[in-house]
């Protein structure tokens, strides 16, 4: 059984925020495999069914979270359900998560590292004791709108422009295939095929 998490806040008014972008990660992915209804567990809506990968094609057993704590408690939700299903945080967890680092458009697959100022993967890395667990990074950068800088907390919670939408999509495609890479492939071959430059 493979846990993917995507970061974000729930209510209406942050869903289309850059903040969520973890969230629609999970939403691109469960509409991808047909999974529907979620329930309300761990401190979060999941989705718990098989999503069809690989070639030939085979089920693979997985939840998918989004945790209805806020951001900066995330690891309250992912804590309880890696306990509750003895999961190794380094083979069985990834974690989707938004990075003003990178450009909109782009990911970014790592197996470990530092939170890097963002509040849920910092609680995550609290709650579970470790920073060696997969993430991928959703680029929400550069923090700045039509050219002017504002202040990050206003940005990560403003919605993207017309334009950064359609890179996002683009973004989105491009992680579902890579969540998908890692559940047949592993970590390390699929961050050589998803974090190659061009």
């Amino acid at each position: 059984m493979k846990l993917i998490v995507g970061l974000g806040n729930p209510g209406p008014e942050y869903q289309k925020t850059r903040h969520n972008a973890g969230f629609m990660l999970v939403e691109k992915l469960a509409t991808r495999h047909n999974l529907t209804g979620p329930k309300h567990k761990f401190h979060a809506g999941i989705l718990d069914g098989e999503l069809l990968v690989g070639s030939p094609m085979h089920p693979e057993r997985c939840i998918l979270m989004q945790p209805t704590t806020y951001m900066n408690r995330s690891g309250l939700a992912v804590g309880e359900a890696v306990t509750f299903y003895k999961l190794n945080p380094e083979t069985d967890l990834i974690v989707l998560v938004d990075d003003l680092a990178l450009d909109v458009g782009t990911i970014r697959l790592r197996g470990e590292g530092s939170a890097g100022g963002q509040n849920g993967l910092a609680d995550i890395e609290r709650a579970l004791g470790t920073k060696k667990y997969p993430r991928l990074r959703i680029g929400i950068g550069p923090n700045a709108i039509n050219g002017h800088k504002i202040p990050q907390k206003d940005f990560v919670l403003s919605p993207f422009t017309k334009d950064q939408q359609t890179e996002l999509d683009h973004a989105l495609d491009k992680g579902v295939k890579c969540i998908e890479s890692w559940l047949v492939d592993g970590l390390e071959k699929t961050m050589s095929t998803f974090n190659a430059k061009g």
